[in-house]
C-alpha cells in the first residue's frame, strides 16, 4: 500500500535534489528526438523542481559575442563569481560559495564536467580555460548540495557543459567574428540524424593579441559525438574532444601603475635608496606562460527498463600542461591520464514526475602524472630541481530519496560518501636541487647559481568523509517551490595544495629566499599534512513564476572547518597551503527576468558573498581575501524590430574588495557599461556586435590574493578597456 501510496503522489510531489547531468545524457535516458531549442522541457522542469541552488543556462542566456569568454557565459547565473585575469581564454577565477577562492591559478572548488564527465583531474584540479561555452548548447549551473549526486566533493558545486547533438542541432552553422586587440574568433558545426543515429562535429579557433603588452592568447578546440539507439529500451553516445591552449600571464600591477597605464606589464621590484619597493613579479624577464592540451574520450549509455533506469559512463582524458610561472616558482611541467568510470541507479514509478523517487549513484577517478619543475632562467626551462611521480583517486558514492509526505511537500534525505587518495613519489636523484638568481639591484645580471640539499617530498594522504544532506520542499502551485535544505560537505586538498614550491623572491628560484646567498640551506618545496576542508550548510530558496515574472533567490550560511588556503607573500610568491581553523560563508544568490513593456526585457544576476574567519589567531574576524561582497549583473533588452534587438548590460562591483586576508588593501569598486546589437539579415544569416566597458573604465578584474600585503605591490589585474567588436553567423 505504501508503494502505491508513494507511486501514485510521486509526479506531484517529488521536488527535491535531483537535477539531469546534461540534456544529451539524462536520467531519462539519452534524448535522440531532438528539442526546438536543444534543451528538452523535461530538463527544464527538473531544474525548476530541484529543492537548491541550481540554474540552467541555454543559448537564450548565452550571447553570441565577438569575444566569447566564460564570464560571459556564465553571467547570467547568480551564485557564480567569475573574476578575468588577462582577458581571452585565460585563467578565470570561478568560485561558487568561496570554495577555491584562493587557489587560483590552479583551480579547485568546483566540479567541472562536459556532458557530465570530468574535466578535473583524478586530485580535483583543473584548468578552467579547457571549459569551452562556445561548443556547449547549454550550460548547468549546481551550487552547492545539489551537486553531491555528480560526484561532487566540494562546498561549492559544479559546472556541466552540455554539447549539442545531431538530433538537437541537425545541420551547419558557421560564425566569424573580431575586433579589438587583435580578437578574432571562427568556429564551425555540423549535425546529421538518420535511422537512430546521430552525429555532431564542431570545432572553432579563437585568438588575441590582448589589451595589455605580453597578452597573446589562443584556443583550439575540436570534438564530435555519435548516438546510436541500440533498442528502444538503450542507447548509448561517444564522446572525443581535443583541446589546445595558449597564452601569456601578463600579471599583476601596483595600484598606481594600474591607473598610471593598464596595459603595461610589471618590471619586478625596484630597489631605491637600498630598499626595495613596488614588490611583484618581473614579467617582462621570466615571461610567465601557460600552454595545455587536453585530449577527451568518453561514452554514456543508458538502459531504461520500466520505471528503472541504469546510466553507465567510462571517460578518460590525458592532459599535457606546461606552466612558466615566475622565477619565484620556476616552470612546471605536469602529463598524465585520469580515467573515469559513473554508475547510476534510478527508480522512478511515475513516466511524468520531475524527478525520481530514488537515486543512487557511484563515481571514481584514478589518476597519475608525471611532474618535472624546472627553474625559470630569463623566460626559458633552465636546470631540473624537482620530479614526482603523482597518483591520485577518488571515490564518490551517492544515494538519495524524494519521499513525498503530503498532497504537495516532499522530504529528500541523502547521503554521499567519498574516499581520496593523493600519493607523490620524490623520483628526483640528485643529492642537491639547483637554485638561480638575479641581482636586486640590477634585475637582468645574473648572480652566481647555487644549490641547497634535496630534501624528500614524497608523501602518501588518504581522506575520509560522510556528506548526510536534508531537504524540504512544499510546491503550492505548478509555478512556484519554496524549499530550505541542511547539508554536509567534504573537500579535499589536491596534489597543487600538497606540493608547493617555496622560499623563492621575484629575483630567485624556490630554495633561495636571499638572492645573494647562493648556498644558504633552505627548503626549495613544503608538503603540508593537510586535512580535508569540510562544512555545514543551511539553505533556504524561493523559485516561480507570474505572468511575465519570474525569480530564484537562495540564502545559504556555512560553517567551514579547515578551510584550504593557498597564501602567498607580499611579493606574490607563494607560502604554500594551510588549513584556516574556522571561517564562516554567508551568501545571497538571486535571479530575476521580466517582461517589463511589450518589446523590453529585463534580467538581474546578483551575487551576495560575506566570507570571514572566524576568532583567527592571526586574521581575527577579517573577511576572506578575493571575495567580492556585491557582484551585479543586469540587462535591458530591446526588441526593435522582429529582426533587429539592441541590449545594454551593466557589470557592477559597488563595493571595494580585500586583496589580503589582514585586509589592509583593496581593489576599487567599479561600473561598467556594456552594449550589444544583432540583425537578423536574412532567416539564415544573423549580424551581431558589441561595444564593452563602453566608458572605458580602468579598473582591477581581480587581484591576487596574499596573506599580509604591501600598499606599494603589485597585487591588480587590469580589466580590459574599451573594445569593439562584430560577427556574422549562418546557418544552413
Amino acid at each position: 500500500m505504501l508503494g502505491a501510496l508513494l507511486a501514485s503522489v510521486s509526479g506531484q510531489a517529488c521536488l527535491a535534489q535531483s537535477a539531469s547531468p546534461g540534456s544529451t545524457i539524462s536520467l531519462d535516458t539519452i534524448v535522440v528526438e531532438g528539442a526546438a531549442d536543444g534543451v528538452p522541457s523535461f530538463v527544464r522542469e527538473r531544474f525548476f523542481a530541484t529543492a537548491g541552488g541550481a540554474t540552467l543556462l541555454t543559448a537564450e542566456d548565452i550571447p553570441q559575442s565577438g569575444n566569447p569568454t566564460l564570464a560571459q557565459a556564465l553571467q547570467n547565473a547568480p551564485g557564480v563569481v567569475v573574476q578575468q585575469f588577462f582577458g581571452g581564454n585565460d585563467q578565470p577565477r570561478v568560485q561558487i560559495r568561496g570554495s577555491g577562492l584562493q587557489q587560483n591559478p590552479v583551480e579547485r572548488g568546483i566540479l567541472v564536467l562536459r556532458d557530465g564527465l570530468p574535466l578535473n583531474r583524478a586530485d580535483g584540479s583543473y584548468i578552467v580555460g579547457l571549459a569551452n561555452p562556445g561548443q556547449a548548447q547549454s550550460i548547468e549551473v549546481y551550487r552547492g548540495q545539489t551537486a553531491h549526486r555528480l560526484g561532487a566533493t566540494v562546498l561549492g558545486g559544479a559546472l556541466n557543459f552540455v554539447s549539442p547533438t545531431g538530433s538537437n542541432a541537425p545541420g551547419s552553422k558557421v560564425q566569424i567574428s573580431g575586433g579589438s586587440f587583435g580578437q578574432f574568433n571562427a568556429s564551425g558545426q555540423t549535425g546529421f540524424r538518420q535511422d537512430g543515429v546521430d552525429g555532431l562535429l564542431q570545432a572553432d579557433i579563437s585568438r588575441s593579441d590582448g589589451y595589455r603588452t605580453y597578452n597573446d592568447s589562443q584556443r583550439i578546440s575540436a570534438s564530435a559525438n555519435v548516438g546510436i539507439a541500440l533498442s528502444e529500451t538503450i542507447k548509448t553516445r561517444f564522446f572525443v574532444g581535443y583541446t589546445d591552449l595558449s597564452f601569456d600571464v601578463a600579471g599583476p600591477l601596483t595600484k598606481q601603475g594600474l591607473r598610471l597605464d593598464p596595459k603595461q606589464v610589471h618590471g619586478g621590484p625596484r630597489v631605491v635608496g637600498g630598499v626595495a619597493v613596488d614588490p611583484g613579479p618581473n614579467v617582462l624577464r621570466d615571461k610567465p606562460r601557460r600552454e595545455a592540451k587536453q585530449f577527451f574520450i568518453g561514452n554514456r549509455t543508458t538502459a531504461e527498463y520500466g520505471p528503472h533506469l541504469v546510466d553507465l559512463g567510462l571517460g578518460y582524458t590525458y592532459t599535457d600542461d606546461m606552466f612558466r610561472f615566475p622565477i619565484s616558482s620556476g616552470v612546471r611541467v605536469t602529463k598524465g591520464g585520469d580515467l573515469t568510470a559513473v554508475a547510476r541507479y534510478v527508480y522512478k514509478p511515475v513516466e511524468t514526475a520531475a524527478l525520481p523517487l530514488f537515486e543512487t549513484t557511484a563515481h571514481y577517478v584514478v589518476g597519475s602524472a608525471k611532474r618535472e619543475n624546472y627553474l625559470n632562467q630569463g623566460g626559458v626551462s633552465g636546470a631540473l630541481f624537482g620530479e614526482s611521480d603523482l597518483d591520485a583517486s577518488t571515490l564518490s558514492l551517492y544515494a538519495g530519496a524524494n519521499i513525498p509526505v503530503w498532497q504537495n511537500v516532499t522530504i529528500s534525505p541523502a547521503l554521499s560518501y567519498a574516499h581520496a587518495t593523493r600519493d607523490n613519489s620524490d623520483t628526483y636523484l640528485a643529492a642537491r636541487r639547483p637554485t638561480n638568481a638575479y641581482s636586486p639591484a640590477s634585475p637582468y645580471a645574473l648572480l652566481p647559481n647555487g644549490s641547497v640539499p634535496t630534501q624528500s617530498t614524497t608523501y602518501s594522504r588518504s581522506y575520509d568523509g560522510w556528506s548526510p544532506s536534508l531537504s524540504a520542499s512544499w510546491r503550492p502551485d505548478a509555478n512556484q517551490i519554496v524549499y530550505a535544505a541542511v547539508s554536509r560537505s567534504f573537500e579535499p586538498p589536491t596534489h597543487d595544495d600538497l606540493l608547493a614550491t617555496i622560499n623563492g623572491t621575484p629575483n630567485s628560484s624556490p630554495g633561495r629566499p636571499n638572492p645573494a646567498a647562493p648556498m644558504a640551506a633552505a627548503a626549495a618545496f613544503s608538503t603540508p599534512n593537510l586535512k580535508a576542508q569540510t562544512a555545514t550548510t543551511l539553505e533556504g530558496g524561493w523559485r516561480g513564476r507570474h505572468g511575465t515574472f519570474s525569480w530564484d533567490g537562495v540564502v545559504y550560511y556555512s560553517w567551514v572547518d579547515k578551510e584550504l588556503l593557498s597564501l602567498r607573500d607580499a611579493t606574490g610568491a607563494s607560502l604554500g597551503a594551510v588549513n584556516a581553523d574556522k571561517t564562516r560563508h554567508f551568501g545571497i544568490e538571486l535571479g530575476l527576468g521580466a517582461q517589463l513593456l511589450d518589446r523590453l526585457t529585463g534580467r538581474l544576476a546578483y551575487t551576495y558573498q560575506d566570507f570571514r574567519f572566524v576568532d583567527d589567531p592571526v586574521r581575527g574576524n577579517n573577511r576572506v581575501a578575493g571575495a567580492p561582497r556585491h557582484v551585479i549583473h543586469a540587462t535591458l533588452q530591446y526588441q526593435a524590430t522582429e529582426a533587429w534587438m539592441l541590449q545594454a548590460a551593466l557589470r557592477w562591483n559597488p563595493e571595494k574588495t580585500p586583496v589580503d586576508n589582514m585586509n589592509t588593501l583593496y581593489a576599487d569598486p567599479y561600473a561598467l557599461v556594456d552594449l550589444r546589437t544583432e540583425y537578423k539579415l536574412t532567416e539564415r544569416l544573423t549580424m551581431f556586435g558589441e561595444v564593452t566597458n563602453l566608458l572605458d573604465k580602468t579598473y582591477a578584474a581581480s587581484t591576487l590574493i596574499v596573506d599580509q600585503a604591501r600598499p606599494d605591490q603589485a597585487a591588480f589585474l587590469p580589466g580590459t578597456g574599451r573594445a569593439f567588436y562584430a560577427g556574422l553567423k549562418a546557418t544552413f
